[in-house]
């Protein structure tokens, strides 16, 4: 893993790059962080991507941490423009400028990252990966030129009862091609390894936080969605 700058249209920003091994070219990701921001459970998601075959990006989206960013990036998302996507379309061209991208760029997104992933499912990424995110409001039209979508859901995710249905419906409505999963026992954050401290136990009985089983599925279909659409199928 590597750390890089990133112009943005409001200056440069901190990502951390991971290439696979040899000498590409590969499809890249930009993998989009939760509310915890850069963790070292995005690090080693992002590591994951990589030793998949692709070139991934995590940008950061915030200066700094604490409530006054969180609001900074719900608002963002909310309004659906901002500092935060500019950040992740910047990141998408960062990506296809490298010599050894193939120019094709997927995206995947955790929790209020994956609002931002489907949110920029209609702006130039070529596949979108949410996991448990925030649809958009009225997602039969926000999602009407949407790349193909890999999304993941909990069934227990409290915040997002419904929420996998809504999409796969609204995916189906306009013929985008699709693979949207609602896991059965499981809530918000299951493909994520949070560290809440001693609310961790509390999490985990009200269905947050990592659930193996359904993470490994989820993954597993990630990246054969990602073969399909940013490799056409071929390693």
């Amino acid at each position: 893993m590597s750390q890089t700058r990133i112009d943005t249209p409001h200056g440069v920003i901190d990502a951390e790059i991971v290439r696979p091994e040899g000498t590409g070219p590969w499809p890249g990701v930009v993998v989009v962080h939760d509310v915890l921001g850069m963790s070292d459970d995005l690090r080693e998601i992002t590591r994951n991507i990589a030793a998949a075959g692709y070139l991934a990006a995590a940008p950061r989206l915030a200066d700094g941490s604490g409530p006054r960013c969180l609001v900074s990036l719900f608002r963002d998302f909310h309004r659906g423009q901002g500092t935060a996507f500019d950040r992740i379309t910047a990141s998408r061209e960062h990506l296809k400028s490298q010599p050894d991208c193939t120019a094709r760029v997927g995206v995947v997104g955790f929790c209020i990252g994956g609002g931002f992933a489907l949110a920029t499912a209609t702006d130039g990424f070529d596949a979108s990966a949410p996991f448990y995110g925030e649809l958009p409001k009225n997602p039969e039209e926000a999602l009407r030129e949407s790349c193909p979508v890999v999304g993941s859901f909990g069934r227990r995710d409290p915040a997002l009862i419904g929420a996998g249905d809504t999409l796969a419906a609204a995916l189906s409505h306009n013929g985008i091609p699709h693979d949207v999963k609602t896991y059965p026992g499981v809530g918000h954050g299951f493909a994520n390894h949070w560290k809440a401290g001693p609310l961790t136990p509390i999490l985990r009985v009200t269905g947050f936080g990592y659930q193996q089983g359904a993470a490994e599925d989820a993954w597993r279909r990630v990246f054969a969605f990602f073969d399909t659409h940013l490799r056409g199928g071929e390693r």
